[in-house]
């Protein structure tokens, strides 16, 4: 028997969906850590892409972004060693234009 978790990255590469799992597995793991390491800005920042070893975050105002890149060094550190980590090595964060979400 195999767990179907374990079959998802075969089937994805072969659809052509790598990168897409790659996204997905980023934008969970990266929620996760920040709502335990941050909660203030969990909820207030997501990832919106994901280059090579480099995490771009888009934060809903100033004041999170810059709470995200004082603790960049800790998050990239969590992030690394999680297992949908995917060695990203830089995280940028960048606020969100057009005011914060409702």
């Amino acid at each position: 028997m195999v767990r179907l978790g374990d079959l998802i990255p075969d089937a994805a590469r072969a659809l052509g969906l790598g990168d897409e799992l790659r996204l997905s597995r980023a934008m969970a793991t990266f929620e996760a850590i920040v709502a335990e390491r941050v909660p203030a800005a969990a909820g207030s920042s997501r990832v919106i892409r994901l280059e090579g070893f480099t995490l771009d975050i888009e934060a809903d105002a100033p004041i999170v972004a810059q709470e995200l890149r004082l603790r960049g060094t800790e998050l990239l550190a969590a992030f690394a060693a999680a297992p949908g980590g995917v060695g990203v090595r830089e995280i940028r964060v960048h606020v969100r234009r057009g005011g914060p979400r409702l």
